[in-house]
Protein backbone atom coordinates (compact mmCIF):
# COMPACT_ATOMS: atom_id res chain seq x y z
CA UNK A 1 0.00 0.00 0.00
CA UNK A 2 1.54 3.38 -0.79
CA UNK A 3 1.20 6.25 1.35
CA UNK A 4 -1.41 7.69 -1.08
CA UNK A 5 -3.81 4.48 -0.71
CA UNK A 6 -2.97 4.82 2.77
CA UNK A 7 -4.02 8.34 3.23
CA UNK A 8 -7.57 7.93 1.49
CA UNK A 9 -8.15 4.90 4.27
CA UNK A 10 -7.19 7.23 7.09
CA UNK A 11 -9.07 9.84 5.54
CA UNK A 12 -12.43 7.41 5.03
CA UNK A 13 -12.38 7.11 9.00
CA UNK A 14 -11.57 10.87 9.31
CA UNK A 15 -14.54 11.89 7.59
CA UNK A 16 -16.87 9.23 9.34
CA UNK A 17 -15.42 10.74 13.16
CA UNK A 18 -16.49 14.41 10.96
CA UNK A 19 -19.81 13.09 10.49
CA UNK A 20 -20.15 11.78 14.11
CA UNK A 21 -18.93 15.71 14.88
CA UNK A 22 -21.47 17.49 12.97
CA UNK A 23 -24.66 15.62 14.55
CA UNK A 24 -22.90 16.74 18.09
CA UNK A 25 -21.24 13.21 18.95
CA UNK A 26 -24.46 11.99 19.84
CA UNK A 27 -24.75 8.92 21.48
CA UNK A 28 -25.50 6.10 21.53
CA UNK A 29 -23.60 5.14 18.42
CA UNK A 30 -25.59 2.93 16.15
CA UNK A 31 -22.96 0.57 15.68
CA UNK A 32 -24.36 -2.03 14.05
CA UNK A 33 -25.17 0.58 11.33
CA UNK A 34 -21.97 2.33 11.14
CA UNK A 35 -19.63 -1.35 11.12
CA UNK A 36 -22.46 -2.87 8.82
CA UNK A 37 -21.88 0.10 6.20
CA UNK A 38 -18.11 -0.09 6.43
CA UNK A 39 -17.57 -3.39 6.14
CA UNK A 40 -19.70 -3.30 3.07
CA UNK A 41 -18.68 -0.51 1.34
CA UNK A 42 -15.21 -2.12 1.93
CA UNK A 43 -16.45 -5.69 0.63
CA UNK A 44 -18.19 -3.95 -2.57
CA UNK A 45 -14.72 -1.97 -3.51
CA UNK A 46 -12.85 -4.73 -2.99
CA UNK A 47 -15.20 -7.08 -5.59
CA UNK A 48 -15.46 -3.59 -8.17
CA UNK A 49 -11.18 -2.72 -8.07
CA UNK A 50 -10.11 -6.41 -7.43
CA UNK A 51 -12.47 -9.00 -8.88
CA UNK A 52 -12.09 -9.84 -12.29
CA UNK A 53 -15.31 -11.41 -12.73
CA UNK A 54 -17.06 -8.49 -11.72
CA UNK A 55 -14.86 -6.00 -12.92
CA UNK A 56 -15.66 -7.54 -16.52
CA UNK A 57 -19.45 -7.64 -15.68
CA UNK A 58 -19.22 -3.82 -14.90
CA UNK A 59 -17.16 -3.41 -18.14
CA UNK A 60 -20.09 -4.96 -19.93
CA UNK A 61 -22.18 -2.44 -18.30
CA UNK A 62 -19.95 0.51 -19.21
CA UNK A 63 -20.53 -0.51 -22.55
CA UNK A 64 -24.16 -1.13 -23.01
CA UNK A 65 -24.74 2.28 -20.90
CA UNK A 66 -22.53 4.15 -23.63
CA UNK A 67 -24.71 2.18 -26.73
CA UNK A 68 -27.80 3.55 -24.99
CA UNK A 69 -26.47 6.99 -24.68
CA UNK A 70 -25.18 6.72 -28.68
CA UNK A 71 -28.92 6.06 -29.17
CA UNK A 72 -29.91 8.86 -27.56
CA UNK A 73 -28.88 11.24 -29.81
CA UNK A 74 -30.30 10.14 -32.69
CA UNK A 75 -33.30 12.54 -31.42
CA UNK A 76 -31.06 15.05 -30.71
CA UNK A 77 -29.26 14.65 -33.97
CA UNK A 78 -32.76 14.61 -35.96
CA UNK A 79 -34.07 17.97 -34.32
CA UNK A 80 -30.83 20.25 -34.12
CA UNK A 81 -28.61 18.84 -36.92
CA UNK A 82 -25.07 20.05 -36.05
CA UNK A 83 -25.77 21.76 -33.17
CA UNK A 84 -26.26 17.73 -32.03
CA UNK A 85 -23.30 17.23 -32.71
CA UNK A 86 -19.79 16.26 -30.89
CA UNK A 87 -16.68 18.86 -32.10
CA UNK A 88 -15.06 15.99 -34.89
CA UNK A 89 -18.33 14.46 -35.77
CA UNK A 90 -20.31 15.73 -39.21
CA UNK A 91 -23.58 15.32 -41.04
CA UNK A 92 -24.67 12.30 -43.29
CA UNK A 93 -24.61 15.71 -45.69
CA UNK A 94 -21.26 16.86 -45.02
CA UNK A 95 -22.37 19.45 -41.90
CA UNK A 96 -19.78 19.74 -39.46
CA UNK A 97 -20.22 20.58 -35.69
CA UNK A 98 -20.07 24.06 -34.63
CA UNK A 99 -18.95 23.06 -31.36
CA UNK A 100 -20.20 22.19 -28.47
CA UNK A 101 -23.21 23.13 -26.92
CA UNK A 102 -24.52 21.92 -23.57
CA UNK A 103 -28.66 22.58 -24.11
CA UNK A 104 -28.32 20.94 -27.82
CA UNK A 105 -25.60 17.54 -27.10
CA UNK A 106 -26.51 16.96 -23.32
CA UNK A 107 -30.17 17.78 -21.87
CA UNK A 108 -31.69 15.49 -24.89
CA UNK A 109 -29.92 12.56 -22.77
CA UNK A 110 -31.89 13.45 -20.11
CA UNK A 111 -35.50 13.52 -21.80
CA UNK A 112 -34.30 10.24 -23.26
CA UNK A 113 -33.06 8.21 -19.99
CA UNK A 114 -36.23 9.84 -18.17
CA UNK A 115 -38.42 7.85 -21.26
CA UNK A 116 -36.45 4.41 -20.95
CA UNK A 117 -36.53 4.63 -17.13
CA UNK A 118 -40.54 5.36 -17.46
CA UNK A 119 -40.97 1.72 -19.81
CA UNK A 120 -38.66 0.25 -17.52
CA UNK A 121 -40.92 0.59 -14.81
CA UNK A 122 -43.91 -0.04 -16.74
CA UNK A 123 -42.78 -3.85 -17.96
CA UNK A 124 -41.51 -4.13 -13.97
CA UNK A 125 -38.24 -4.42 -15.00
CA UNK A 126 -36.91 -2.12 -12.31
CA UNK A 127 -38.57 -3.16 -9.34
CA UNK A 128 -37.36 -6.68 -8.92
CA UNK A 129 -33.79 -5.37 -8.86
CA UNK A 130 -34.74 -1.88 -6.46
CA UNK A 131 -36.08 -4.96 -3.63
CA UNK A 132 -32.93 -6.67 -3.84
CA UNK A 133 -30.94 -3.89 -2.89
CA UNK A 134 -33.15 -3.28 -0.45
CA UNK A 135 -32.89 -6.18 1.10
CA UNK A 136 -29.35 -6.46 1.16
CA UNK A 137 -29.20 -2.82 2.95
CA UNK A 138 -31.69 -4.01 5.51
CA UNK A 139 -30.28 -6.99 6.41
CA UNK A 140 -26.73 -5.44 6.61
CA UNK A 141 -27.28 -2.13 7.87
CA UNK A 142 -29.99 -2.80 9.92
CA UNK A 143 -32.03 -0.29 8.43
CA UNK A 144 -36.07 0.45 8.73
CA UNK A 145 -37.02 -1.19 5.17
CA UNK A 146 -38.29 1.92 4.41
CA UNK A 147 -34.91 3.39 4.72
CA UNK A 148 -33.54 0.63 2.74
CA UNK A 149 -36.31 0.38 0.28
CA UNK A 150 -35.87 4.33 -0.64
CA UNK A 151 -32.13 4.13 -0.54
CA UNK A 152 -32.16 1.53 -3.15
CA UNK A 153 -34.60 2.88 -5.55
CA UNK A 154 -31.66 6.60 -5.53
CA UNK A 155 -29.33 3.91 -7.93
CA UNK A 156 -32.46 4.42 -10.45
CA UNK A 157 -34.06 7.65 -9.64
CA UNK A 158 -34.07 11.09 -7.74
CA UNK A 159 -36.32 12.80 -5.65
CA UNK A 160 -38.86 10.43 -6.83
CA UNK A 161 -37.07 7.69 -5.03
CA UNK A 162 -39.41 9.02 -1.61
CA UNK A 163 -42.32 8.08 -3.98
CA UNK A 164 -41.40 4.34 -3.41
CA UNK A 165 -42.22 5.02 0.48
CA UNK A 166 -44.91 7.38 0.25
CA UNK A 167 -47.37 5.61 2.93
CA UNK A 168 -44.58 5.34 5.36
CA UNK A 169 -43.00 9.13 4.91
CA UNK A 170 -45.58 10.53 7.27
CA UNK A 171 -44.70 8.02 10.28
CA UNK A 172 -41.19 8.60 9.62
CA UNK A 173 -38.88 9.37 12.66
CA UNK A 174 -36.23 12.19 12.29
CA UNK A 175 -33.79 9.82 12.17
CA UNK A 176 -35.53 8.41 9.03
CA UNK A 177 -36.06 11.59 7.14
CA UNK A 178 -32.66 12.61 7.45
CA UNK A 179 -31.13 8.73 5.80
CA UNK A 180 -33.96 9.53 2.91
CA UNK A 181 -32.35 13.18 2.16
CA UNK A 182 -29.15 12.36 2.85
CA UNK A 183 -29.46 9.21 0.60
CA UNK A 184 -31.17 11.10 -1.72
CA UNK A 185 -28.32 14.00 -2.12
CA UNK A 186 -25.23 11.81 -1.81
CA UNK A 187 -26.25 9.38 -4.91
CA UNK A 188 -27.18 10.13 -8.91
CA UNK A 189 -30.13 9.05 -10.27
CA UNK A 190 -29.33 7.33 -13.92
CA UNK A 191 -31.35 10.16 -15.59
CA UNK A 192 -28.79 13.06 -14.59
CA UNK A 193 -25.73 10.09 -14.71
CA UNK A 194 -25.78 10.12 -18.83
CA UNK A 195 -24.18 13.79 -18.76
CA UNK A 196 -21.73 13.11 -16.63
CA UNK A 197 -20.72 10.22 -18.82
CA UNK A 198 -21.23 12.60 -21.88
CA UNK A 199 -18.56 15.14 -20.58
CA UNK A 200 -15.86 11.80 -19.79
CA UNK A 201 -16.56 9.34 -21.93
CA UNK A 202 -13.89 10.55 -24.43
CA UNK A 203 -10.72 11.00 -21.58
CA UNK A 204 -12.37 8.23 -19.26
CA UNK A 205 -13.69 5.58 -21.45
CA UNK A 206 -15.10 3.98 -18.32
CA UNK A 207 -16.66 6.55 -16.50
CA UNK A 208 -19.96 4.71 -16.88
CA UNK A 209 -19.21 1.76 -14.49
CA UNK A 210 -17.35 3.69 -12.01
CA UNK A 211 -20.54 6.19 -11.89
CA UNK A 212 -22.90 3.17 -11.32
CA UNK A 213 -20.18 1.55 -8.73
CA UNK A 214 -20.45 5.22 -7.21
CA UNK A 215 -23.69 5.70 -6.50
CA UNK A 216 -24.37 2.02 -5.26
CA UNK A 217 -21.38 2.64 -2.70
CA UNK A 218 -22.85 6.16 -1.61
CA UNK A 219 -26.22 4.02 -0.45
CA UNK A 220 -24.17 2.64 2.86
CA UNK A 221 -21.88 5.78 2.74
CA UNK A 222 -25.21 7.81 3.67
CA UNK A 223 -26.83 5.32 6.07
CA UNK A 224 -23.17 5.64 7.86
CA UNK A 225 -23.46 9.02 7.89
CA UNK A 226 -26.72 9.91 8.64
CA UNK A 227 -26.45 7.50 11.60
CA UNK A 228 -23.29 8.88 13.25
CA UNK A 229 -25.20 12.89 12.66
CA UNK A 230 -28.54 11.19 13.98
CA UNK A 231 -28.63 7.57 15.95
CA UNK A 232 -32.13 6.16 15.70
CA UNK A 233 -33.54 6.87 19.12
CA UNK A 234 -37.46 6.16 18.24
CA UNK A 235 -38.98 2.89 16.74
CA UNK A 236 -39.73 2.93 12.62
CA UNK A 237 -42.64 1.57 11.43
CA UNK A 238 -41.12 -0.96 9.34
CA UNK A 239 -38.42 -1.70 11.26
CA UNK A 240 -38.51 -5.44 10.84
CA UNK A 241 -39.26 -6.11 7.34
CA UNK A 242 -38.81 -4.11 3.71
CA UNK A 243 -42.50 -2.76 2.67
CA UNK A 244 -44.09 -2.97 -0.57
CA UNK A 245 -42.37 -1.10 -3.18
CA UNK A 246 -45.22 1.97 -4.02
CA UNK A 247 -44.79 2.02 -7.68
CA UNK A 248 -47.08 5.39 -8.09
CA UNK A 249 -48.54 6.28 -11.50
CA UNK A 250 -50.03 3.00 -13.57
CA UNK A 251 -49.70 3.73 -17.13
CA UNK A 252 -52.37 2.10 -19.65
CA UNK A 253 -49.48 0.85 -21.86
CA UNK A 254 -45.91 0.94 -22.90
CA UNK A 255 -46.91 4.00 -25.50
CA UNK A 256 -48.32 5.87 -22.74
CA UNK A 257 -45.17 5.38 -19.90
CA UNK A 258 -42.77 6.53 -22.88
CA UNK A 259 -44.91 9.78 -23.63
CA UNK A 260 -44.83 10.40 -19.65
CA UNK A 261 -41.06 9.49 -18.93
CA UNK A 262 -40.46 12.00 -21.98
CA UNK A 263 -42.23 14.96 -20.41
CA UNK A 264 -40.83 14.19 -17.04
CA UNK A 265 -37.73 14.15 -18.38
CA UNK A 266 -38.25 17.47 -20.67
CA UNK A 267 -39.52 18.62 -17.24
CA UNK A 268 -36.43 17.61 -15.56
CA UNK A 269 -34.00 19.02 -18.45
CA UNK A 270 -35.56 22.33 -18.42
CA UNK A 271 -35.19 22.29 -14.40
CA UNK A 272 -31.25 21.93 -14.85
CA UNK A 273 -31.20 24.35 -17.73
CA UNK A 274 -33.19 27.38 -15.38
CA UNK A 275 -31.24 26.03 -12.18
CA UNK A 276 -27.78 26.69 -14.28
CA UNK A 277 -28.70 29.87 -15.83
CA UNK A 278 -29.79 30.97 -12.30
CA UNK A 279 -26.97 29.60 -10.40
CA UNK A 280 -24.36 30.46 -12.83
CA UNK A 281 -25.24 34.30 -13.16
CA UNK A 282 -25.39 34.57 -9.52
CA UNK A 283 -21.66 33.36 -8.90
CA UNK A 284 -20.85 35.50 -11.91
CA UNK A 285 -22.46 38.25 -9.89
CA UNK A 286 -20.85 37.44 -6.25
CA UNK A 287 -17.30 37.28 -8.26
CA UNK A 288 -18.36 40.97 -9.95
CA UNK A 289 -17.91 42.04 -6.49
CA UNK A 290 -15.34 39.77 -4.73
CA UNK A 291 -13.42 40.70 -7.80
CA UNK A 292 -12.41 44.05 -6.32
CA UNK A 293 -10.02 42.09 -3.40
CA UNK A 294 -6.97 41.27 -5.35
CA UNK A 295 -5.14 37.83 -3.96
CA UNK A 296 -1.95 36.22 -5.06
CA UNK A 297 -3.89 34.05 -7.32
CA UNK A 298 -5.71 36.73 -9.05
CA UNK A 299 -9.38 38.19 -7.76
CA UNK A 300 -10.76 36.94 -5.33
CA UNK A 301 -13.76 34.51 -6.10
CA UNK A 302 -16.39 32.50 -4.80
CA UNK A 303 -14.81 29.80 -6.11
CA UNK A 304 -11.51 30.59 -4.83
CA UNK A 305 -13.15 30.42 -1.24
CA UNK A 306 -14.42 27.42 -1.75
CA UNK A 307 -11.53 25.69 -2.70
CA UNK A 308 -9.58 27.20 0.32
CA UNK A 309 -12.08 25.58 2.41
CA UNK A 310 -12.06 22.28 1.03
CA UNK A 311 -8.56 21.71 0.63
CA UNK A 312 -8.46 19.58 3.53
CA UNK A 313 -11.21 17.25 2.61
CA UNK A 314 -9.76 17.26 -0.74
CA UNK A 315 -6.47 16.03 1.09
CA UNK A 316 -8.27 13.82 3.27
CA UNK A 317 -8.91 11.85 -0.41
CA UNK A 318 -5.02 10.83 -0.90
CA UNK A 319 -5.45 13.05 -3.65
CA UNK A 320 -1.83 13.70 -5.47
CA UNK A 321 -0.27 17.11 -4.06
CA UNK A 322 0.40 18.57 -7.88
CA UNK A 323 -3.46 17.79 -8.15
CA UNK A 324 -4.85 19.40 -4.79
CA UNK A 325 -5.88 22.81 -5.93
CA UNK A 326 -8.27 21.85 -8.93
CA UNK A 327 -9.80 18.87 -6.69
CA UNK A 328 -10.24 21.56 -4.09
CA UNK A 329 -11.55 23.98 -6.04
CA UNK A 330 -14.08 21.29 -8.36
CA UNK A 331 -15.12 19.60 -4.59
CA UNK A 332 -16.22 23.40 -3.42
CA UNK A 333 -17.80 24.87 -6.63
CA UNK A 334 -19.84 21.18 -6.83
CA UNK A 335 -21.86 22.85 -3.25
CA UNK A 336 -22.88 26.08 -5.08
CA UNK A 337 -22.66 25.46 -8.85
CA UNK A 338 -23.88 21.69 -8.65
CA UNK A 339 -22.17 18.88 -9.60
CA UNK A 340 -22.85 19.33 -13.75
CA UNK A 341 -20.70 22.39 -13.70
CA UNK A 342 -17.98 20.06 -11.73
CA UNK A 343 -18.17 16.85 -13.85
CA UNK A 344 -18.00 19.58 -17.20
CA UNK A 345 -14.98 21.08 -15.85
CA UNK A 346 -13.54 17.84 -14.57
CA UNK A 347 -13.50 16.58 -18.20
CA UNK A 348 -11.82 19.52 -19.46
CA UNK A 349 -8.96 18.66 -17.04
CA UNK A 350 -8.83 15.01 -18.16
CA UNK A 351 -8.71 16.41 -22.04
CA UNK A 352 -6.09 18.53 -20.83
CA UNK A 353 -4.12 16.33 -18.96
CA UNK A 354 -4.34 18.53 -16.00
CA UNK A 355 -4.89 15.91 -13.87
CA UNK A 356 -3.78 12.39 -12.89
CA UNK A 357 -5.25 9.10 -13.86
CA UNK A 358 -5.56 8.39 -10.20
CA UNK A 359 -7.29 12.13 -9.33
CA UNK A 360 -9.58 11.17 -12.06
CA UNK A 361 -10.35 8.26 -10.67
CA UNK A 362 -11.09 9.49 -6.71
CA UNK A 363 -12.52 13.21 -8.33
CA UNK A 364 -15.12 11.11 -10.31
CA UNK A 365 -16.75 9.19 -6.98
CA UNK A 366 -16.15 12.40 -4.63
CA UNK A 367 -18.36 14.38 -7.11
CA UNK A 368 -21.39 11.82 -7.74
CA UNK A 369 -24.08 13.00 -5.93
CA UNK A 370 -26.87 15.90 -5.68
CA UNK A 371 -24.57 17.23 -2.64
CA UNK A 372 -25.29 20.92 -3.21
CA UNK A 373 -27.49 24.07 -1.83
CA UNK A 374 -30.36 24.01 -4.78
CA UNK A 375 -30.84 20.16 -4.20
CA UNK A 376 -31.57 20.71 -0.78
CA UNK A 377 -34.50 23.26 -1.72
CA UNK A 378 -35.40 20.19 -4.60
CA UNK A 379 -35.64 17.36 -1.58
CA UNK A 380 -36.88 19.06 0.95
CA UNK A 381 -39.57 20.17 -1.37
CA UNK A 382 -40.51 17.31 -2.88
CA UNK A 383 -40.30 15.29 -0.15
CA UNK A 384 -42.76 17.76 2.07
CA UNK A 385 -44.99 17.61 -1.07
CA UNK A 386 -45.61 13.66 -0.18
CA UNK A 387 -46.08 14.45 3.48
CA UNK A 388 -47.24 18.09 4.03
CA UNK A 389 -47.30 17.75 8.40
CA UNK A 390 -43.72 16.60 7.96
CA UNK A 391 -42.38 20.02 6.48
CA UNK A 392 -40.97 20.98 9.77
CA UNK A 393 -39.07 17.97 10.55
CA UNK A 394 -37.45 18.53 7.16
CA UNK A 395 -36.63 21.45 7.01
CA UNK A 396 -34.76 21.21 10.98
CA UNK A 397 -32.23 18.09 9.79
CA UNK A 398 -32.14 19.54 5.92
CA UNK A 399 -28.58 21.38 6.42
CA UNK A 400 -27.61 18.11 8.21
CA UNK A 401 -28.44 16.03 5.16
CA UNK A 402 -26.69 18.64 3.11
CA UNK A 403 -23.08 18.40 5.04
CA UNK A 404 -24.02 13.93 5.40
CA UNK A 405 -24.24 14.00 1.71
CA UNK A 406 -20.71 15.86 1.11
CA UNK A 407 -19.13 13.66 3.49
CA UNK A 408 -20.93 10.96 2.17
CA UNK A 409 -19.96 11.14 -1.53
CA UNK A 410 -16.24 12.33 0.12
CA UNK A 411 -16.01 8.50 1.50
CA UNK A 412 -16.73 7.30 -1.23
CA UNK A 413 -13.72 8.78 -3.29
CA UNK A 414 -11.85 7.70 0.08
CA UNK A 415 -12.62 4.49 -1.01
CA UNK A 416 -11.69 4.61 -4.40
CA UNK A 417 -8.39 6.28 -3.29
CA UNK A 418 -8.13 2.99 -1.18
CA UNK A 419 -8.32 0.64 -4.16
CA UNK A 420 -6.89 2.93 -6.65
CA UNK A 421 -3.45 1.05 -8.04
CA UNK A 422 -3.83 2.30 -11.54
CA UNK A 423 -4.60 -1.83 -12.71
CA UNK A 424 -6.36 -2.49 -15.62
CA UNK A 425 -10.43 -4.00 -15.83
CA UNK A 426 -12.92 -1.71 -14.66
CA UNK A 427 -10.45 1.27 -14.08
CA UNK A 428 -9.55 1.03 -17.41
CA UNK A 429 -6.04 3.59 -16.99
Amino acid sequence: MTWLNFGSLLGWFVLAGLAWAAGGFRRPIAWRTVIGAGVLMFTMGLLVFWMGPVRAALIQLNDAVLAVLDASGAGARFLFGPLALDPDQSTAAGESSVGYVFAAQVLPAVIFFAALMAVLYHLRLIQPVVRLFALVFFRTLRLSGAEALAGSSNIFVGVESALAVRPYVERMTRSELLTLLTCGMSTVASTTMALYVLFLRSDFPLIAGHLISASVLSIPAAALVSKLILPEQDSPVTLGQVPPMDTGERHDNTVSAITTGAWDGLRLAAGIATLLIAVLGLVALVDLALGWISTEGGPLSLQMILGWLFTPLAWLLGIETQDLGEASRLLGSRVVLTEVVAYQELGNLAGSGSVSPRSLVVLSYALCGFAHVASLGIFVGGVSAIAPSRRGDLSAVAVHALIGATLATLMTGALAGVYYYGASGILGL
